[in-house]
């Protein structure tokens, strides 16, 4: 008898929600203004059914193609269909007249046969079994057009799945400038001892070198011993400013050292010396070459990592030409609705605009770029506050020629010159509290400062050098100090300010807060993004970071949520630096997923206080280390679990041959005992429906492997 497969290949119904997708890199990591272009994706749990978001304006993205994983059955299929879609049709019969054959001709084909085709060799080309890291062996191909009049700068593009819903994110630009893209890398596979060299990529001589012309931005991604180099004609005068992206498009990678690709430039001259080097920019890893053409001529930028390691992760864009660069500001910040002006240093800023924030603009840490004749700078931050400024007043190096200041006060200064030293002066009674905290690391300084509480004898009452922040998760050097400390008498004191390595110059500006305690907290909230089912709830890890010795109850809740959704009571209590958030949804299902904000109140001397939640992902660096890395939005997807995504194809019915053959194969099988048993054979029909509703196998080549495995639909 004739088995069907009718039962035994469906699916079973979904229970819980799939895991959350993961994207590990994405290639290119941005595009120029007004193209369309194709980015590649690895990561895991990415399904056919994805979609893909982008934050922002003026950028959209359709998924063209998802590379799952193979197995070995699915991989001998499609090698086999492949074979098939390849074949030429038979040659006409010869003439008896003049035994002459027909010519060999091409299979005529159709449009959905050559894109069938193309699917099975991307799928083939890229499935790699023992890649280098198994959280991007799942690739997904994304279409991204971006429009002429898209806002330059950062955004996030995150997969969307129809259960796992948004993925992490993952940095995405928009450029200005023309784009240079290498071929992406297949799946780095994985290196074994004493055999490294097989598992190299080996590229053709022809792709050795690029020919690229400048001003133009190129992408791409370093292989394990690999340098990427770049030839481009330049002008004697021009001011070239390079800059790289590299660690700032994934900050933290958890499975090496010292857990960011770590890259290299040179620049070479026509006759090949090296004329600029730069592996890290002042603190940061992502080196920028600043260059002056002596010369009319041919020069050649390479790129590699520090200690030659490489990989699909290793993404990199570097742009080059003469734009505005921004090398450092002063003030670094400002009092919110009252802002002086501000200087700002730098390459090719001529007549430059640096827009600052709006008047209205809160308390925070903003992002403020120049803009010369529509061509925008690297962003640097901006500090804005409430309290009282002033300026640092040289000489004040010394107590006795230290700068008198009353409290609160924020202090804009400078560490002017090599071991140099600010000192304020201010007066105190018996068991008042003063804080003193340093922004300079954090708003991009190269300052690594140390501060001191002195009394009028000289005695050292506080000191601090480093302290951790845990919303600057991007920071791995928390170079910014900070103390409070309680007065013992009535008098004078002296806080001092300087430089830990001793160093100093134009560029090493601070913000200095003296002040008595202002309690305070900010919230992050991990994971960016979560989903649920409809009418189900979930949790989220809520963190606080306490300001000033703030000691209170925080209680948190949804601001303004979508319809349908409730939060359940949540509190940090005084203790607390971490807690869980639990929230529900009523009978809702999301087309998309929607944003969602998550606020805490407390009261602080006598008034309530409430911040907004930043959204961010628990990342790890080096096998060890964790940070919180901030995200633009909380993402929340809600589905609905009895809605099961329908096919995209239907398996057709069995030819009267295939039919014929498969009740030949039962037959066999009864006399000469089966080599499978039923289970087997179902699974085999499963995966062979699969491939079909997939749109990876033909009417005739699915009929014909069903009916060889004695089954009938």
């Amino acid at each position: 008898m004739v088995l069907g497969v009718a039962g035994g290949v469906a699916l079973a119904p979904l229970g819980q929600a799939q895991n959350r997708p993961y994207l590990g890199y994405v290639y290119p990591a941005g595009g120029q203004q007004g193209t369309t272009f194709e980015v590649k994706v690895g990561g895991q749990n990415l399904t056919d059914n994805s979609d893909v978001i982008v934050s922002g304006s003026g950028v959209t993205a359709r998924l063209v193609q998802y590379c799952n994983p193979l197995d070995n059955r699915e991989s001998a299929l499609l090698s086999q269909q492949l074979r098939e879609l390849k074949k030429p049709v038979a040659r006409a019969a010869s003439t008896k007249k003049t035994r002459e054959a027909a010519p060999w001709t091409p299979q005529v084909m159709d449009p959905a046969t050559a894109l069938m085709m193309r699917r099975i060799e991307t799928l083939l080309r890229e499935d790699v079994r023992t890649p280098a890291c198994a959280a991007f062996r799942g690739v997904a191909f994304i279409e991204v057009a971006i429009a002429p009049d898209a806002p330059p700068g950062e955004k996030e593009l995150r997969v969307v799945t129809r259960r796992g819903g948004a993925s992490n994110p993952m940095v995405f630009h928009v450029g200005q400038m023309p784009e240079y893209c290498r071929k992406p890398m297949i799946t780095a596979p994985r290196q074994t001892l004493g055999k490294e060299a097989l598992a190299l990529r080996n590229r053709p001589a022809s792709e050795a070198e690029d020919r690229i012309q400048i001003p133009c931005t190129v992408n791409g991604q370093i292989a394990s011993r690999e340098v990427n180099s770049y030839r481009f004609t330049a002008h004697k005068g021009q001011r070239l400013v390079i800059t790289t992206q590299a660690r700032q498009l994934i900050p933290y990678v958890a499975d090496a050292v010292p857990g960011w690709f770590q890259p290299v430039l040179a620049l070479y001259d026509t006759e090949g010396k090296e004329v600029a080097y730069d592996d890290d920019d002042r603190f940061t890893p992502d080196p920028v070459i600043l260059y002056e053409v002596p010369k009319d001529g041919d020069y050649v930028l390479a790129i590699y990592d520090a200690i030659y390691r490489g990989r699909n992760d290793f993404v990199y864009r570097i742009t080059i030409g003469e734009m505005p660069f921004v090398r450092s500001i002063f003030p670094l910040g400002g009092r919110a609705g009252n802002l002086r002006p501000v200087r700002m240093k730098g390459w090719n800023l001529g007549d430059a605009e640096l827009t600052l924030p709006a008047q209205d603009a809160e308390a925070g840490i903003h992002l403020i770029a120049a803009n010369r004749d529509g061509a925008v700078s690297n962003p640097v931050p901006f500090a804005l506050d409430t309290l009282p400024e002033a300026f640092d007043k040289e000489p004040n190096d010394t107590p006795a020629r230290a700068q008198k200041i009353a409290l609160p006060v924020i202090i804009n200064g400078r560490i002017d010159k090599e071991d140099d030293q600010d000192v304020f002066q201010l007066d105190g009674k018996a068991g008042d509290t003063v804080v003193a905290e340093v922004h300079a690391r954090r708003l991009d300084s190269p300052v690594d400062s140390v501060i001191r509480l002195t009394d009028k004898t000289g005695q050292l009452l506080a000191f601090s050098d480093d302290r951790e922040d845990l919303g600057a998760g991007v920071n791995t050097h928390h170079a910014d100090s900070y103390f409070m400390a309680k007065l013992p008498v009535d008098g004078t004191y002296y806080v001092h300010i300087g430089d830990t390595g001793r160093k100093g110059g134009e560029e090493y500006g601070y913000r200095l807060r003296i002040s008595a305690p202002q309690p305070d907290f900010a919230l992050r909230v991990v994971p960016s993004s979560t989903s649920l089912r409809s009418k189900g709830d979930t949790m989220l890890t809520v963190f606080a970071i306490r300001k000033d010795g703030f000691a209170g109850e925080i209680k948190l809740d949804l601001k303004n949520p979508p319809p349908g959704f409730t939060s359940l009571p949540s509190t940090l209590t005084a203790t607390q630096s971490q807690g869980r958030f639990r929230f529900k949804v009523s009978s809702i299902v999301t087309e998309k997923p929607v944003n969602l904000s998550i606020t805490g109140s407390a009261r602080i001397d006598g008034n309530v206080v409430v911040h907004e939640a930043v959204a961010a992902e628990d990342r790890m660096q080096a096998f060890l280390w964790r940070h919180l890395v901030p995200a633009k939005d909380l993402k929340v997807f809600v589905f609905d679990p009895n809605n099961r995504n329908l096919p995209q194809r239907v398996p057709p019915e069995l030819t009267p041959e295939q039919l014929a053959k498969a009740q030949a194969v039962v037959a066999a099988a009864e006399a000469k005992g089966r080599r499978f048993t039923e289970r087997q054979v179902a699974g085999f029909a499963r995966g062979i429906k699969d491939l079909y509703e997939k749109g990876l196998l033909t009417a005739q080549f699915y009929g014909d492997k069903i009916a060889e495995l004695g089954l009938a639909r």
